[in-house]
C-alpha cells in the first residue's frame, strides 16, 4: 500500500493536478483555435501566455523555492480556470481583449505551476526511478487531454457549429478550479521520504540574491546552453499542428476526435519510453543514447509523412472540414497520433536529461524553470508566426528543422551523463544537513 509521504504518491497527486488543469488546457487547445472558429483570437492569446510564461519562468524557480510547490501550483492552477472562462466570454461577446488578457496572466500562472511540478517529479524519484517516475506522470497528465477531448467530442458530436458550446468551457472552468484546490494537500518536500527511509534533498532557502545568481548562472552552464534548441523546440510545433492541421482540416467534432488520440498516444508513449530510460541492463548514458535514437527515428517519419500530407494543400484553400466518416480519414488520424508519440518521447527526455544532471531540488527547479522558459519563447514566437499568416508549408519547416538541429546537440550533454551523482560531495553534505536537523527537531 502506497503511503501518502512516498514521492511515487506525490509525484501521482501532481499528474492529477496537472491532468485537471494544463492537461484541461492541452484538449482545448489541440482542438485549434482554443475551441473557436477564429483560430486568430486564440493566436494572440497563445503569443500573450507564451511570451509571459518565457519571463515568468525564469523568475518561477525562485519563487517556488520560497513559497513551496504546493501553494505555487495552487496559483497556477486558478489562471486555467480564468483563461477558460476568457473563451466562454469571448463565445458570446466577440471581443478579444479578455482573452488575451487572460491568456498572459495564465502565462505567468503556468510558469509557477510546471516548476513546481518540474522540481518534485525530478527530485523526490531516486536516480533509478526517474525515468518511470516521468513516465507515470506524463500517463496521468495526459490522460487530462484524453478526458478532456471526450468532453467536446460528446457534447458537440452531433453540432454543425464551428466552435465549441458553452457546456464544454464551463466543465473545464470546473474541473481547472478542481485541479487548483487539489494542489494545497501535496506534502511539504521535508515529509516526503523514500521507501529506504532517506528523506528528499532539500535545503534551506536561500536569499533571494543567491537564488538570482543561480539563475544567472544557468546561462552559463554549457549543457543549459547545449540544450536550448532541445528545449525551445520541445513546443514549437503546437501552433501548425493545432491550428495548421487540426483546425484547418477538420470540422469541429473530428477536431476532437482528434485531439483524444493525439493525447492517448502520447500516454503509452511517455509509459513505455520512461521504462526504457530506466532499463538497468544498460548504463545511464547508453540509455541516453538509446532513448536519443528512437525519439530521432520517430521523429524524421512524423515530418516525413507530415510533409507529404501538407503538401496536399495550402493556407489560401478554403477550410477542409474533413469528418471522421470520410473514407480518407484514416491515414490523417495515423499521422496526428504518430504526432502525439514524438511530442510525448521529446518532451520526456527533456525532463530525463535534466534529471540525470544533478539530483539537487533547488537546482532542479531552476533547471526546469529555465526549460519552460525556454521552452515557452519558442511557443511564443511560433504562434505568433501563425496569427500572422505564414504559410503552413513554411511553418512545417521550421518545425521540422529546430528538432532535427536539437539532436546533436543533445547528444553532446548526453555524453556528458554521469552514471550517479550521489557520489557528489555537496549533495551527500545536504543529506547529512537534512537528517541533523530532523533529529534536532
Amino acid at each position: 500500500m502506497l503511503r501518502y509521504s512516498s514521492p511515487l504518491t506525490q509525484v501521482a497527486i501532481v499528474g492529477l493536478i496537472c491532468f485537471l488543469t494544463s492537461g484541461m488546457f492541452n484538449a482545448l487547445n489541440g482542438m485549434g483555435g482554443g475551441g473557436q472558429l477564429n483560430t486568430e483570437v486564440a493566436s494572440n492569446a497563445n503569443v500573450a501566455l507564451y511570451t509571459c510564461f518565457a519571463v515568468g519562468g525564469l523568475f518561477a524557480g525562485p519563487i517556488v523555492n520560497k513559497i513551496g510547490p504546493s501553494f505555487a501550483m495552487a496559483l497556477g492552477g486558478l489562471t486555467y480556470a480564468l483563461y477558460s472562462g476568457s473563451l466562454l466570454y469571448y463565445n458570446h461577446q466577440k471581443q478579444d481583449g479578455f482573452p488575451i488578457a487572460s491568456g498572459a496572466i495564465l502565462g505567468l500562472g503556468a510558469a509557477l505551476l510546471w516548476t513546481g511540478q518540474g522540481a518534485i517529479m525530478l527530485s523526490y524519484p531516486s536516480e533509478s526511478d526517474k525515468g518511470e517516475y516521468i513516465g507515470i506522470f506524463w500517463v496521468i497528465f495526459n490522460l487530462g487531454g484524453v478526458i478532456g477531448s471526450i468532453i467536446p467530442l460528446a457534447l458537440n458530436w452531433n453540432s454543425t457549429a464551428g466552435s465549441v458550446n458553452d457546456g464544454t468551457y464551463i466543465g473545464f472552468i470546473i474541473l481547472m478550479g478542481l485541479g487548483s484546490l487539489i494542489s494545497l494537500f501535496l506534502l511539504s518536500p521535508h515529509k516526503v521520504t523514500r521507501d529506504d527511509g532517506q528523506p528528499v534533498i532539500i535545503q534551506k532557502f536561500p536569499r533571494w540574491e543567491e537564488e538570482i545568481t543561480g539563475v544567472i548562472k544557468i546561462f552559463l552552464d554549457w549543457k543549459m546552453l547545449a540544450l536550448f534548441p532541445m528545449f525551445i523546440a520541445s513546443n514549437w510545433f503546437y501552433a501548425y499542428q493545432f491550428n495548421g492541421v487540426n483546425a484547418f482540416y477538420f470540422d469541429v467534432r473530428t477536431r476532437a476526435f482528434n485531439s483524444l488520440w493525439y493525447w492517448t498516444a502520447q500516454m503509452f508513449a511517455a509509459f513505455f519510453f520512461g521504462k526504457l530510460l530506466d532499463w538497468s541492463k544498460f548504463g545511464r548514458k547508453s540509455r541516453g543514447i538509446l532513448g536519443l535514437t528512437l525519439i530521432t527515428i520517430i521523429l524524421m517519419g512524423a515530418w516525413i509523412g507530415g510533409l507529404f500530407f501538407q503538401l496536399t494543400y495550402k493556407r489560401e484553400d478554403p477550410n477542409v472540414n474533413m469528418d471522421l466518416y470520410n473514407p480518407s480519414y484514416f491515414p490523417r488520424i495515423i499521422l496526428f497520433i504518430v504526432y502525439g508519440l514524438y511530442d510525448a518521447v521529446y518532451q520526456c527526455f527533456a525532463y530525463w536529461i535534466m534529471g540525470a544532471l544533478t539530483n539537487d531540488a533547488n537546482v532542479l527547479a531552476r533547471y526546469t524553470g529555465y526549460y519552460k522558459a525556454v521552452q515557452s519563447a519558442g511557443g511564443a514566437i511560433s504562434w505568433r508566426i501563425d496569427a500572422v499568416g505564414t504559410s503552413y508549408l513554411v511553418q512545417l519547416i521550421i518545425c521540422w528543422a529546430l528538432l532535427a538541429i536539437s539532436i546533436p546537440f543533445a547528444l553532446l550533454v548526453v555524453l556528458n551523463i554521469k552514471q550517479t551523482n550521489y557520489d557528489s560531495k555537496s549533495i551527500k553534505e545536504k543529506v547529512a544537513a537534512t537528517n541533523n536537523s530532523e533529529i534536532s527537531a
